[in-house]
């Protein structure tokens, strides 16, 4: 028997006596390519994603001081109504007033449960020794996309305040010269969209209607995807050239349209707007999702799901201001007016209608990204100094100018409390971008009562009231890996719903 130094010579000498083939030859020598390098990984991962959370950071998270059940309850008594003319409190010499009168309503908000998983391979584990503590980092990256699925169900989580049903057949009309739209008669339908359906559809992936989620333990459930059932279908004859236009009458709680065209009974999706109409001049988009994917309304998740401040203030029963902008031309809408004193008329006529209403001013507006714009420009465009500021350093140098200024602030003329005498005169209300606030909406929210509301019991207008805060959850090990989950047991609780409102079907412009 051969030693082992032996046989390996042998071997080698049989591999240079036999023919190379053409690759084995291109591997002679040793290049970058081959393999022989040093492996430059940087440690740890870069994690490039945002986590924003606005709401979750400012609403107040409170507790019960004893037991907690299955819903957080209260009782509200919204208005005190005096005896005789409710305005008038005249009494004659030696006699008693009338006995006023007020009703106690009960209220409740359900404590629902909010979650999310992942999981690690003792293999995945061991072999990110020296480069990241795998279990870690990746709980931490669980609980931020925790508190991100928390975000949104604060703006615009829907357990059934918001049920958009079926909308009407749009309306068409066909216009206009010189679009390529190939001459057909085409079929339009429409599908409205809340918060959540805006979120979950796209062009490509569809409009979301029902999905079913599997477990971690195998379970499965459904979640409604927040739209709304599909219209019936309008037809309209188009001559090449012309331009489809399309309106449906906007729907109370939806912050957008998904649109379904194409031959009867082929329709697909082909646009989905933040107003309710669009406009079609160029050829459909081939590979769409079909209309008769859409089969029933999927707006709300009753039983699953808790109302967020955008559902609560679009449901009819809160006496919150709505203002869904009027549809205007088709494809073009409505957008903000200018009031030519440097402010807008749609936030004006907000911000009064709850002052006159109910004596309050709201804290803050949330509003995308386009929105900030559309306010800086109706607010700059009308003959007032340009937001150009100027910063001159105390050391007597140069001034350093500053462009592309927007508006920060909104003064509010309404329900601010004046120091001197306790009477009411302006407050400043901060503008903030929401990164998950659809164009074409803006939210204002009242963080707290005014001083006038005395003896309220609100400390905060909204809180998250936790059952059970956030959790985590180490399952025991029933495969190679690390199982993980967290949760919390939370509702959101809006004491005065009044004090939220929403402009809403904003066109761009």
């Amino acid at each position: 028997m051969l030693s082992p130094t032996a046989e390996t010579l042998a071997l080698t000498r049989q591999a240079l006596a036999n023919k190379m083939t053409k690759e084995e030859a291109l591997a002679k020598g040793v290049t970058v390519s081959t393999g022989l390098v040093y492996y430059d990984l940087q440690a740890p991962a870069k994690n490039l994603y945002p986590v924003i959370t606005p709401l979750r950071n400012a609403i107040p998270r409170v507790g019960r001081p004893i037991g907690y059940g299955d819903s957080a309850k209260w009782k509200q008594i919204a208005a005190i109504t005096g005896s005789g003319y409710d305005a008038m409190g005249w009494v004659p010499e030696g006699q008693r007033s009338g006995t006023m009168s007020y009703s106690a309503t009960l209220k409740s908000s359900t404590y629902m449960t909010l979650g999310e998983e992942d999981y690690a391979t003792y293999e995945a584990i061991s072999a990110g020794e020296g480069f990241e503590n795998v279990e870690s980092t990746d709980s931490l990256r669980t609980l931020q996309k925790m508190m991100l699925k928390e975000e949104s169900a604060l703006l615009g989580g829907n357990g059934g305040g918001v049920q958009l049903g079926t909308p009407t057949a749009p309306t068409l009309a066909a216009a206009g010269s010189g679009a390529t739209l190939p001459a057909l008669t085409y079929s339009v339908i429409a599908v409205a969209l809340t918060y959540e359906g805006w979120r979950n559809a796209t062009l490509a992936a569809g409009v979301a209607t029902t999905k079913t989620i599997t477990g971690a333990d195998g379970g499965t459930f459904v979640l409604n995807g927040g739209s709304s059932n599909k219209s019936a279908s309008t037809t309209q004859a188009i001559t090449l050239g012309q331009t489809l236009s399309a309106t449906v009458p906007a729907i109370q709680g939806a912050v957008a349209y998904a649109w379904f065209v194409g031959a009867v009974g082929s329709e697909t999706l082909q646009a989905i707007t933040n107003i309710n109409s669009t406009t079609f001049a160029a050829p459909l988009t081939a590979g769409r999702q079909a209309a008769t994917a859409v089969t029933a309304d999927s707006s709300s998740n009753p039983g699953l799901a808790y109302d967020g401040l955008m559902t609560q203030a679009f449901n009819t029963n809160n006496l919150a201001y709505v203002n869904i902008m009027a549809t205007g031309t088709a494809g073009t809408g409505t957008p903000l007016t200018a009031s030519g004193r440097g402010s807008v008329v749609e936030i004006d006529n907000m911000l009064r209608s709850m002052w006159d209403n109910y004596r309050l001013s709201p804290s803050v507006l949330y509003v995308n990204s386009q929105e900030l714009i559309n306010i800086t420009n109706k607010v700059l465009g009308t003959g007032t100094s340009s937001l150009l500021r100027y910063d001159a350093p105390a050391n007597g140098g140069m001034a350093s100018p500053i462009a592309s200024g927007v508006i920060e602030w909104y003064f509010n003329p309404f329900g601010g409390a004046n120091a001197d005498d306790g009477s009411t005169g302006g407050v400043k209300m901060p503008i903030r971008v929401h990164p998950n606030v659809p164009p074409g909406t803006i939210v204002a929210w009242t963080k707290e009562l005014p001083a006038w509301y005395q003896n309220n019991e609100v400390p905060n207008v909204a809180e998250v009231i936790a059952r059970k805060d956030y959790y985590r959850i180490d399952w025991p090990p029933r495969t190679r890996k690390r199982e993980y989950g967290v949760y919390a047991e939370t509702t959101l609780a809006v004491y005065a719903t009044f004090g939220l409102g929403i402009i809403t079907n904003i066109a761009n412009g």
